[in-house]
C-alpha cells in the first residue's frame, strides 16, 4: 500500500477517498468486470495517540511526546485506543468503552490543578464529565506531573484510572476527516498486521483490512478538471448608479448566480467579473460599433 500511495501523490493526488455511496458506485462502475480487490486511501493508523486538551500553546516542547508506558505497551490494537494510568505510575491502552477513575484538570494560567474522581466512568464519559465540571481529562506532561497525580491517591492498593491519552484509529491518506464506512461482514477484523484497506469488486466494492505489504491493484483519484466560460452581458445603465461600483457588481453577480442555479448550475461554479484593460468591468456601448461587456 505504500507504494501505491507514493504512486498517487506522484503522478495523481493521493489514495482514493470514499466517503459516500455515490463514490462506492463510482469505483463499482469503473471496476466493471473486474473481480478482485484495490487498495483504497484507508488505513488503521495505530500509533497516532493524541490528547483531549488540543491547544498547542498548553505543551512546552517534547511534552506532548511524554509517555511512560508499561512493559509491552502500548499494545496498539484497534480496540485498544484510549489510555489510563496505574499506580505503578505507568501508563497503559485500554478498551474505551471500560470503566475506571478519572483524572480530571483545571487549567487557570499556568496553574494546573489535578482531580482524581472516583467514580467509574467510559473514556467518553469521562471526557464529558471532565469538560463540563473542569477543564478536560488530565494531560500528563511530563515526569513531574506524572508524580503528582498518583499522590491524589492515598488509599493504598493498586488502582486504574482514565488520562486524556486516547488515538483516532481509521485514518485517510488525502487527510479527509468522513466518517463514511463500507466494511464486509465481519470486516475489519483487525488481525496481525492488517491495518490497510481495499474494496473488493466482488462484493459490491465493500470493505476488507488486509496486510498493507500485500501488492495489489490501486485507486488514485486526481483533480477535477476546471473550465472556464466567458459570458457576454449588456446593461440598460438605471439613472445615477454606477455600474462599475464594487456594491452594485456584488450584488449583480448575486442575482446571476441564482438565475444560473434555478438553471440547474452546480453550486460548485465560481462566477467573477472580466474586467477591461481599463480596470473596469462595464463600458459604455458606442452608437456606431455596439460593445459588449464580459465577465
Amino acid at each position: 500500500m505504500s507504494e501505491a500511495q507514493r504512486y498517487c501523490r506522484e503522478k495523481y493526488t493521493d489514495l482514493a477517498t470514499v466517503d459516500s455511496m455515490e463514490v462506492v458506485e463510482l469505483l463499482n462502475n469503473m471496476a466493471g468486470q473486474y473481480i478482485q480487490s484495490a487498495w483504497i486511501g484507508l488505513h488503521d493508523d495505530r500509533d497516532a495517540w493524541k490528547w483531549s486538551m488540543s491547544d498547542p500553546s498548553f505543551y512546552e516542547p517534547g511534552e506532548t511526546e511524554f509517555r511512560p508506558w508499561g512493559d509491552n505497551r502500548p499494545v496498539n490494537g484497534h480496540n485498544e485506543q484510549c489510555a489510563f494510568f496505574h499506580s505503578s505510575r505507568k501508563w497503559y491502552d485500554k478498551d474505551c468503552n471500560i470503566r475506571l477513575w478519572v483524572y480530571c484538570f483545571d487549567v487557570k494560567g499556568p496553574s494546573v490543578t489535578f482531580v482524581l474522581i472516583e467514580s467509574r466512568m467510559t473514556w467518553i464519559e469521562a471526557q464529558s464529565y471532565c469538560r463540563e465540571h473542569h477543564t478536560d481529562l488530565a494531560s500528563v506532561r511530563n515526569p513531574a506531573e506524572n508524580q503528582q497525580i498518583d499522590e491524589l491517591w492515598s488509599g493504598g492498593g493498586q488502582y486504574s484510572a482514565w488520562i486524556g491519552l486516547y488515538r483516532d484509529s481509521w485514518k485517510w491518506s488525502d487527510g479527509s476527516n468522513s466518517s463514511f464506512k463500507y466494511w464486509k461482514v465481519n470486516e475489519p477484523n483487525y488481525v496481525g498486521l492488517k491495518v490497510c484497506v481495499a474494496a473488493a469488486f466482488d462484493n459490491s466494492g465493500k470493505w476488507e483490512d488486509l496486510d498493507c505489504g500485500l501488492e495489489k491493484p490501486f485507486i488514485c483519484y486526481g483533480p477535477v478538471p476546471v473550465s472556464m466560460q466567458v459570458i457576454k452581458v449588456r446593461v440598460e445603465k438605471p439613472n445615477g448608479v454606477d455600474l462599475n461600483y464594487p456594491a452594485f457588481l456584488d450584488a449583480m453577480l448575486v442575482e446571476v448566480k441564482k438565475n444560473l442555479r434555478a438553471q440547474g448550475l452546480d453550486d460548485n461554479v465560481q462566477l467573477a467579473w472580466r474586467k477591461q484593460p481599463d480596470g473596469q468591468v462595464f463600458q459604455e456601448e458606442e452608437e456606431e460599433e455596439k460593445k459588449t461587456d464580459e465577465f
